[in-house]
């Protein structure tokens, strides 16, 4: 096997940026409410530690969006993104395998390692302008409708479209409007 290749992000200051990032084999490991639960607190905590604006999030259930702006530079995309999805994912493997969950066996590769997260960097986009950001903004909360999940966005709990209807989503995370709408 050769070198792995490394990502090379582009970022500026002031500037929105769309991720998506995927369980391990696209398998649905945000079925558990309690998971995905578990995952806001996690953004709501690495939004806390390295002070990103956030624009809209969805937790779907084999993948996350995000429509964020990090501080850049002393919070770089990387580190909110190494925060953010190091720890939650050491943590729920250790308590599946304390649980000796029987989900174990799908979310290991052939050399014996347990993935929470799909390899590679997910996918990273920088929003240049406005049309673009409000067409991520409303493709991110409209995901669970298009997936069937539920009849309008704002029926998903796990997404910010809540937020943006009823002005709480119960989730304590602080949403940047002005950055969007």
């Amino acid at each position: 096997m050769g070198p792995r290749k490394t990502r090379k992000r582009f970022e500026h200051k002031n500037e929105l940026r769309f991720l998506t990032f995927s369980c391990y084999r696209r398998l649905a490991l945000y079925n558990n409410p309690n998971i995905r639960a578990r995952f806001v607190q996690q953004i709501r905590d690495i939004q806390l530690a390295t002070r990103f604006q956030l624009v809209a999030w969805v937790i779907m259930p084999e993948h996350i969006h995000l429509l964020l702006m990090p501080q850049f530079p002393d919070h770089p995309i990387d580190i909110v993104l190494d925060k953010m999805k190091g720890p939650f994912a050491k943590e729920v493997l250790a308590r599946w395998r304390e649980l000796n969950a029987p989900i174990l066996p799908r979310v290991m590769d052939s050399a014996g390692k347990y993935h929470f997260w799909q390899v590679g960097g997910g996918y990273d986009r920088n929003i240049f302008s406005r049309e673009e950001a409000e067409e991520k903004f409303h493709y991110i909360h409209h995901n669970p409708v298009k997936r069937q999940l539920v009849k309008r966005a704002v029926d998903w709990r796990w997404s910010s479209a809540r937020w943006y209807e009823y002005g709480d989503d119960d989730w304590g995370l602080q949403m940047s409007p002005d950055l969007i709408v």
